[in-house]
């Protein structure tokens, strides 16, 4: 196993396709880079998983922490603190008609937690594809003494409607799986893009409604 102390080669703990190669060395060669670096990390977790930040860098060098990975032409710059979640990741560019992207293909799970696991999984699955038709999603922060804390955004974060999608969806649907467990809602729903937030009372719309901005 290559040495993975600051400033040594990490041997290859991701893959660079050669889509993603051939994009890097098109921006580098844009902006008149020779040799350069590619930053790498996972900053924090959102509704889709992972959250990445990557950037292109002309500088090489190795900031403190991190993890070199040499491509021949130019060096991955791989965030220690990420680099067991980012082991055996595939950085890919996806061509498109219009623009195009850099894409992360990560076989790691999202959470060291299996309870943690499963609830991501059921917001993944379940939940996120009925609030998703109201331009809302749910986000997953912590699973904790029975308690899952989320975050809502989108068109959930500030609407009227945000407790009965907290308590007859999101919650009722958890409680199926996971009987003994509360959610807990940390959104600042006052900053959100609707004008207000009241709770509702009563209910019997859909627990995936959330009504349109000034409606």
């Amino acid at each position: 196993m290559a040495d993975e102390r600051n400033g040594n080669n990490a041997g290859q703990v991701v893959i660079v396709t050669d889509a993603a190669r051939e994009k890097i060395r098109e921006i580098m060669d844009s902006q008149g880079i020779a040799g350069g670096a590619i930053r790498v990390g996972i900053n924090g977790r959102g509704p889709g998983g992972f959250n990445y930040q990557m950037s292109l860098d002309e500088d090489d060098k190795p900031e403190a922490g991190e993890i070199v990975q040499d491509e021949g032409d130019f060096k991955v710059l791989i965030d220690g603190g990420s680099l067991e979640k980012l082991r055996g990741a595939t950085v890919d560019f996806v061509g498109q008609l219009v623009g195009g992207g850099f894409k992360i293909d990560n076989p790691n799970s999202v959470w060291d937690d299996p309870i943690a696991a499963d609830v991501q999984k059921l917001i993944d699955t379940q939940i996120n594809p009925g609030v998703a038709s109201h331009g809302g999603y749910v986000e997953l922060l912590d699973v904790k003494d029975n308690r899952v804390f989320v975050r809502m955004g989108g068109g959930c974060q500030g609407c009227g409607m945000a407790s009965v999608t907290l308590k007859q969806g999101v919650e009722a649907l958890l409680r199926q799986q996971f009987p003994d467990l509360s959610v807990v809602d940390t959104t600042d729903h006052a900053g959100g893009e609707n004008p207000y937030y009241q709770p509702a009372k009563g209910g019997g719309a859909s627990p995936f409604h959330a009504p349109a901005k000034g409606a």
